[in-house]
């Protein structure tokens, strides 16, 4: 990898560097709540066909960067293209969210593919980083992406988002051979996929774990800390010198050793735990992303401008990108991005 550190801000907190003005990117920046994304989209046709066309994939990851002048760009994709990759079948049913069939028995799981034969499906992903690495601004870091097995598994088993991933906590307790052998498909395949997006041309890698709050105790370390560490360990045994940033949303306390448990460079943090708790318990083991709340985004106002200033105060004496502690929601007002950002970089202790 090109040794950018010296000038891309990003680069520099994930490599513990205290910066006067942390970095700044949002969860979700490409989205329904800017009208170009909408257009877009609507060209596409609809979301998946969006995901799998890389020249308007990499339009929609670039008009956050175009209007705002965010410190990174993410790659325009979905966690769940890699269960489609591995041989799921993969729907999206509009104002409801995705669906996907389902793997809960050994003759479900026997009939995926192996970890290394997803690339055909998801080569599209990699021609999108591709056309970023070229386009982005030279200042802007390329962040890739996947969801983490945990997460990725409590879809694949329950078919769709479900309020307390139920499903999988049952095939966990009934079935844990079929439970780990899923899990076990899902970080091999996350490796490879994540591993092709670094060859393509991402800088940072980032693994969502969305529902890693429904584990405890266990089940954390074994289901949300495990595989992390194992990710992770094998994209720097592949990439050195690559950073990850992971984010075990919702998991309290679990937060803490994070860093150490899975060797990640950077810890993402929901607006769950309070900033000042973080930087005493978390930041203290290196870089920390986060945690405005994404409300914030659709009420704005003076509420908005004091807890940005506190979150910046709160992280300043140590690595920090700045960021939301969810994506943004679709209702947020673009203006609102604008006076965040502006609420950042004009800051001063």
């Amino acid at each position: 990898m090109k040794d950018m550190t010296q000038t891309k801000s990003i680069l520099k907190a994930l490599a513990g560097e205290t910066q006067a003005t942390p970095p700044i990117w949002m969860m979700r920046q490409a989205g329904r709540y800017l009208p170009e994304y909408r257009a877009t989209r609507a060209q596409a046709g609809d979301f998946l066909s969006l995901c799998y066309n890389p020249e308007l994939a990499a339009e929609v990851t670039l008009q956050p960067i175009r209007r705002y002048g965010f410190d990174a760009a993410i790659l325009f994709a979905d966690i769940l293209l890699v269960p489609q990759a591995l041989g799921a079948d993969l729907w999206f049913v509009t104002g409801e969210g995705p669906r996907l069939s389902t793997i809960t028995s050994q003759g479900e799981f026997d009939a995926l593919k192996p970890a290394d034969a997803i690339h055909d499906t998801v080569a599209p992903v990699y021609e999108t980083v591709r056309i970023l690495s070229q386009e982005l601004p030279a200042e802007t870091t390329l962040i890739g992406f996947a969801g983490a097995p945990w997460t990725v598994a409590t879809y694949m088993i329950a078919g769709r988002g479900t309020p307390d991933q139920g499903p999988a906590h049952a095939l966990k307790a009934e079935n844990r051979l079929v439970f780990e052998a899923l899990m076990d498909r899902i970080t091999e395949a996350t490796i490879e996929y994540l591993s092709q997006q670094i060859e393509a041309g991402a800088e940072v890698i980032k693994i969502f774990d969305s529902w890693a709050g429904s584990l405890s105790g266990e089940d954390f370390q074994r289901y949300a800390v495990a595989p992390a560490k194992r990710i992770t360990q094998e994209i720097k045994a592949r990439h050195p010198g690559i950073p990850v940033i992971g984010f075990p949303r919702e998991a309290g306390n679990g937060y803490v050793g994070f860093h150490a448990a899975t060797g990640v460079d950077c810890v993402a943090l929901d607006n769950s735990v309070s900033p000042d708790w973080a930087a005493q318990n978390v930041q203290v083991d290196g870089c920390v992303q986060g945690n405005l709340a994404s409300s914030h985004m659709v009420t704005g106002g003076h509420a908005l401008v004091d807890e940005t200033r506190a979150i910046v105060a709160a992280f300043s004496k140590g690595p920090h990108i700045f960021n939301l502690g969810h994506g943004i929601t679709p209702d947020a007002d673009p203006e609102n991005v604008s006076l965040m950002i502006e609420t950042v970089r004009s800051w001063k202790p």
